[in-house]
């Protein structure tokens, strides 16, 4: 359903108001519109407002999903991220349980880290450049 074009020029008049209040730059900004409306550019102007309206809803709709999904690097994070938990914490900490229970059962195997740090270490740096370079203004 398109916008009634009077409705756009009511719609965006306070607006032009509000960005410039000098009454010269105003007047300019409104005879833009205008002619923008007579000439049929508006036309566009709001097929390309409607195209950024559906992709910032299809963004919402992606930002609510969970902290599962999202590509490779999450996952490559949660799998690292995991292997730290079961080789310093799991591990151990089920070992001694069952050692001061006094049950003898076979150890369950270690994760390879010296495979998984590199990737672990290289994520890591990666993000910490990237938020150096955020923080820097340099993205």
């Amino acid at each position: 359903m398109a916008f009634p074009i009077i409705g756009v020029l009511a719609a965006v008049v306070p607006i032009i108001e509000r960005l410039w209040p000098d009454p010269q730059k105003a007047a300019e900004a409104k005879l833009r519109l205008f002619e923008m409306q007579q000439s049929g550019e508006l036309a566009s102007l709001d097929a390309e407002v409607r195209t950024a309206l559906a992709q910032l809803e299809i963004n919402k709709e992606e930002a609510k999903a969970g902290p599962f999904r999202g590509g490779w690097r999450p996952f490559i994070g949660w799998t690292c991220g995991t292997a730290f938990a079961w080789n310093f914490v799991l591990l151990p900490v089920g070992n001694w349980a069952l050692a001061v229970a006094g049950i003898m059962v076979v150890p369950p195997p270690t994760l390879g880290l010296e495979v998984m740090m590199p990737v672990l270490l290289g994520m890591l740096g990666l993000g910490g450049m990237r938020s150096l370079e955020r923080l820097k203004d340099k993205a």
